[in-house]
C-alpha cells in the first residue's frame, strides 16, 4: 500500500503550532515572564492556525505555503530568544522611502 505524500500546508501548520507551544513552554520552564502582549500574540496566532490553517489573511504578507507571515515569524523568534535568555535577534533596518532632497 502506498502512502500519500505529506501535505505541505499541513506540515507548515503543524510546525508553526509546535514552535508556538515550544516558545511558551521554554518561557515557563525558564521562569521568564512574557508581556501581556506576547502571551496574547502566542494565543491568538495559535487560534488562527487551528481555525484557518495559517495565521495571516493577506497573501502579500507571507508565502502561500507558510503558516506564519514574515513578521509573525520574526516576533516568534524574538519571543523564543527571550525565553532562552538570549539577546533578541537584530532586525534589519527598515527600508522605506528616504527623504527626498529638493
Amino acid at each position: 500500500m502506498k502512502r500519500k505524500p505529506p501535505d505541505p500546508k499541513a506540515q507548515a501548520k503543524r510546525a508553526a503550532l509546535n514552535a508556538l507551544r515550544r516558545a511558551r513552554r521554554q518561557a515557563e520552564r525558564a521562569g521568564v515572564e512574557l508581556s501581556d502582549w506576547e502571551g496574547e500574540f502566542l494565543g491568538s496566532v495559535e487560534d488562527r492556525l487551528k481555525t484557518y490553517g495559517r495565521a495571516f489573511g493577506d497573501p502579500e504578507k507571507g508565502s502561500p505555503g507558510q503558516a506564519l507571515s514574515a513578521l509573525q515569524h520574526v516576533k516568534l523568534k524574538e519571543i523564543s530568544a527571550k525565553a532562552k535568555g538570549e539577546a533578541a535577534p537584530k532586525r534589519p533596518p527598515k527600508r522605506g522611502r528616504g527623504r527626498e532632497s529638493s
